[in-house]
């Protein structure tokens, strides 16, 4: 059985390729050498030196390893084991101003209430008469004529009552205060004072809590009656008693539910609720307070076999952290998609091995980083510098799904680590996250970059070499002729201003078409380059061929194609000039040219399968067929990425992006956000790409990093899309001090002769400027080596600014 590999294109929807392994290898892949055990929490080790698969082996246990808190954290945080800054902590005492901030509202406001209860505050009553009518009055007064004017007067009295207590609380200190002395207290202390508190202000607000007390409660529910009252235009709704009761029952819960937040009580009553469900069944232990690897979530949902038999597994050493990674992802399917007792029973049946990856692959032959596949992050460095917030001090810098999500564009000349200290680590992590289910990855580089063995990777393309094990299908498997024809013509003309893009992808399509009519499929490469260079013999074959009255609509097609063929405006010339980088000896056995005994990859297995792929471009000598294949590769990435019903990752890693920038690329890359794609770009330089797509490029990418040793005028870039911020400066000038008494003069003399300088004081001016967060000679000058500058956003919108990342911590 060949899964697919060896069908005809097009006849084999979803082909899964087999792992990338020499001719004469066995058949099985590849299995680590040692048990497998959790690679995710590597000691800090320095990289510089180690051959792959040669990080020291100082691990903990997947117990451990799964126990490890991992805090939630702002973008780019390693959050394995991260511990957030403390906030300020709060002074066990209140300041003196804050006392004294509380009673002087509150003696002015009993003052004021007096007054306005004797009515001895002037034009106390213009409000009222202003905005209610005049024959509710006796003339000149404010005595009420009936019953209107005597429940406006009370109503009266409750706003301005209203309006008094918002001032006190709003100009004193009474919610500082009440979070010291209430909100501080542990449960359940905390929730009786504020029971406490709701009880007297109850007593207060509802009439008659104090027979036989000669003054009045507080003014709450008799203006809120006068108020209903005045709005229903009389006694009538008083006469429901359930509509009074209604109404009581109301005032009760708004008096009482600023008490409720202060004390906590819901989630009290959630806690308490808990403790009562874990009592009635003690076989159950609260899940809240089991760790990571006794599978607490399984344990919630009712899982308990599985839960138990994957605890015994990780107990045992017989799962490692892809291992753990891959159950979790499962997991979350089956409860989205409500299938729990088939997972239970896969789990059963497997154990640690279920959902193992189509290439039975558990873990890679070796790892360079550490990794943390619960949240998909890999550990890039440590943030650093002056400039570095508070949340971000001394915690390690981490790329995740989350941000590359966004794309990651990172430029740095030869040497500054784009491949040692990014890009390779980067496809490690997709990689690992691909034997989870979770990703698929294409790394595209020249052959011997170190980005891995082949025996991490399920498909390996050596463009050029002969013992290549696949091939690259130039039209991915595409059976669409507008399809194929327009990301071959991104390919071999995207990069030119002087062929347009449409008419490159229109003379394709006029010539794929009528041959896969024909044929059954696209042409080869020679075919294809004879056809567009317009040979006699070839058009002609062709066009005999479509005779029949079925192929109507391509014979159509050819003869347009024939007709524009050596014409002025012909983009056909062009295509076969580029085409004829890739129609060299060196690639002869390539492109779907071997025949049917040849292994053509085709890149939409991507879309379907979480797949580890790397394209080795030619050696030495062959740049520009190098260049052309990139933008290939990212061209077909970009159509095959468009299912958005895909469940993993894709992402496509270019360790060199020269020549693979054009304006139809930067376009595409704005919509790999919405369809769980990204494409990390490495650059030596900006220039590297044409200088009208400068600034697109950097607005289309979310994630951007500056490598040491950038020229200004790549920084002046870098500094234009990270834009400025405001700061505060503070300027101090020294002023000399100018005595116009006689007997100061003469001091001011004695002290200048004895100290040798004259009497000054100083000036300080503070000022807010708007500065450039990270200006173009500093990134140039100021970024030491083995360091970069590094901003982040995430897939929902989160952003972490331009910060100091050291690349070796």
């Amino acid at each position: 059985m060949d899964d697919g590999t060896q069908d005809a294109r097009g006849t084999h929807a979803n082909p899964v390729p087999r792992p990338a392994v020499p001719r004469d290898a066995p058949a099985t892949p590849p299995r680590p050498s040692r048990p497998p055990a959790a690679p995710g929490a590597h000691e800090q080790h320095p990289r510089e030196g180690l051959a792959y698969g040669q990080l020291p082996d100082r691990r903990p246990g997947v117990a451990e390893w799964l126990d490890t808190p991992r805090p939630a954290a702002a973008p780019g945080i390693w959050r394995f084991g991260h511990r957030p800054p403390k906030a300020a902590r709060t002074p066990d005492r209140l300041p003196s101003i804050t006392i004294v901030g509380l009673l002087i509202p509150l003696v002015v406001a009993l003052l004021v209430w007096s007054l306005w209860r004797q009515g001895a505050l002037p034009y106390q009553w213009a409000p009222l008469k202003l905005f209610t009518p005049g024959d509710w009055w006796w003339g000149g007064t404010v005595s009420p004529k009936g019953m209107q004017g005597r429940e406006a007067m009370v109503a009266y009295d409750g706003v301005f009552f209203a309006v008094l207590v918002y001032a006190v609380g709003r100009l004193g200190s009474w919610p500082d205060v009440v979070r010291h002395f209430v909100g501080r207290r542990p449960q359940p202390a905390r929730a009786l004072f504020a029971a406490a508190g709701a009880l007297i202000a109850l007593s207060l607000v509802f009439p008659g809590a104090f027979p036989g007390v000669g003054w009045d409660p507080l003014p709450v529910v008799d203006p809120v009656f006068s108020l209903i009252v005045l709005v229903s235009g009389g006694y009538g709704l008083f006469a429901s008693q359930l509509f009074t009761d209604a109404l009581y029952a109301l005032i009760t819960l708004l008096v009482v539910w600023p008490f409720a937040r202060v004390g906590g009580w819901w989630a009290y009553a959630r806690e308490l609720a808990a403790r009562r469900r874990a009592a009635a069944d003690p076989a159950a232990p609260p899940v809240a307070d089991l760790p990571r690897s006794q599978w607490p979530g399984l344990r919630h949902a009712g899982q308990y076999q599985a839960a138990d038999l994957l605890a015994g597994e990780v107990a045992a050493g017989r799962m490692n952290d892809v291992d753990c990674a891959r159950v979790e992802r499962a997991w979350e399917a089956a409860r989205r998609e409500a299938r729990p007792a088939a997972f239970t029973d896969t789990v059963l049946r497997q154990g640690a091995a279920a959902w193992t990856h189509p290439s039975g692959a558990r873990d890679l032959p070796g790892r360079t980083v550490r990794h943390d596949l619960l949240e998909g992050q890999v550990r890039i460095g440590r943030w650093a510098g002056e400039r570095t917030p508070r949340d971000y001090e001394g915690a390690g810098a981490a790329l995740g799904t989350e941000t590359l999500g966004t794309s990651l564009l990172l430029v740095g000349p030869p040497g500054s680590g784009k491949t040692r200290h990014v890009t390779g680590p980067v496809t490690e992590a997709l990689t690992l996250q691909a034997l989870t289910g979770g990703c698929a990855v294409v790394a595209v580089c020249a052959a011997g970059t170190p980005l891995g063995p082949d025996s991490a990777y399920d498909v390996v393309v050596r463009i050029g070499d002969p013992a290549s094990v696949h091939d690259l299908d130039p039209y991915a498997g595409s059976d669409d002729p507008d399809e194929a024809a327009a990301f071959l013509a991104e390919a071999l003309v995207g990069d030119l201003d002087t062929v347009g893009g449409r008419s490159a992808a229109t003379a394709l399509a006029q010539l794929l078409g009528p041959y896969r009519a024909v044929h059954g499929h696209f042409p080869p490469l020679p075919a294809l380059r004879e056809l567009l260079e317009g040979d006699p013999g070839a058009l002609a074959s062709l066009r005999a061929a479509l005779s029949a009255d079925e192929h109507a609509v391509m014979r159509r097609e050819l003869d347009a194609r024939m007709r524009q063929a050596r014409s002025a405006a012909d983009a056909g010339a062009a295509l076969a000039d580029r085409l004829a980088l890739l129609d060299r000896p060196v690639f002869a056995e390539f492109f779907g040219a071997a025949g049917p005994g040849g292994r053509p990859f085709s890149l939409r297995a991507i879309a379907h399968h979480p797949l580890r792929v790397r394209v080795d471009l030619p050696e030495r000598g062959h740049e520009e067929a190098s260049r052309l294949i990139t933008r290939l590769v990212l061209a077909q990435f970009h159509t095959v990425v468009r299912d958005t019903r895909r469940p993993h990752f894709a992402c496509l890693v270019l360790d060199d992006a020269t020549g693979a920038v054009t304006a139809e690329s930067v376009r595409r890359v704005q919509g790999l956000r919405s369809q769980n794609a990204g494409v990390v770009l490495a650059l030596r330089s900006v220039a590297d790409v044409p200088e009208a797509l400068h600034g697109p490029l950097l607005g289309a990418v979310g994630c951007r990093m500056a490598l040491a040793g950038v020229t200004t005028w790549d920084g002046s870039r870098f500094a234009q899309a990270w834009g400025t911020e405001w700061v505060e400066t503070k300027e101090v000038a020294e002023h000399t001090v100018f005595a116009h008494q006689p007997m100061t003069r003469a001091i001011h003399a004695l002290r200048k002769l004895v100290t040798g300088r004259a009497v000054t004081t100083d000036a300080v001016t503070t000022r807010q400027v708007e500065r450039e967060r990270w200006s173009a000679s500093q990134l140039a000058h100021e970024v030491p080596p083995g360091h970069a500058v590094l901003s982040l956003t995430g897939v929902r919108g989160e952003h972490a600014p331009p910060l100091l990342v050291d690349l070796r911590g």
